[in-house]
């Protein structure tokens, strides 16, 4: 069941991810302190990336199996997409009164998924608590610092061409 919850989970990021990519950009710019404006071209140079990483995560933890590095990844990236459901997705449309993109996919895929996903990783041995408790910190750490790194990456590479007059990418 765990192997079944991890691809799910991947294509739960994807989905989620999807969503964000087509509107968060245009919704960035009236999110005011929410959310930094961010480019089109930046942002789904990001997401995809993010989805990418889910797959290889869902992958290592199917090929290397149970207590592995995989395994962790996965559930550090899991645990990071379950705190994402409060933390942007329902705090930001609560307080501001305006959807957030990707709060629907948050709560109707990433919440049940993930859930399930750590639920049975812990019934079927494949992370411990220790473990989980010691990786799964760094995990989400991890992809913390690595978002605006690719962003920066995305901005580089793909600079949007259209947008605001002026605009300029750094």
């Amino acid at each position: 069941m765990f192997i079944t919850l991890a691809w799910l989970f991947a294509a739960a990021v994807t989905v989620h991810n999807l969503e964000e990519a087509v509107f968060l950009p245009a919704w960035s710019e009236q999110a005011g302190r929410w959310h930094r404006p961010v480019g089109a071209n930046e942002f789904r140079f990001a997401v995809f990336v993010l989805v990418v990483l889910a797959g290889v995560a869902a992958l290592l933890a199917t090929v290397q199996g149970r207590e592995s590095f995989g395994a962790y990844v996965l559930s550090g990236y899991a645990l990071a997409m379950l705190l994402n459901v409060a933390f942007p997705h329902l705090l930001v449309t609560m307080v501001t009164r305006r959807y957030m993109p990707g709060t629907a996919t948050a709560l109707a895929l990433n919440l049940p998924v993930t859930a399930a996903l750590l639920r049975q990783a812990f019934r079927e041995g494949y992370i411990s608590a220790t473990g989980f408790a010691l990786t799964a910190p760094a995990v989400l750490l991890a992809i913390v610092l690595l978002i605006p790194v690719l962003f920066y990456v995305g901005r580089k590479l793909l600079p949007d061409t259209a947008g605001a007059p002026g605009k300029a990418s750094d």
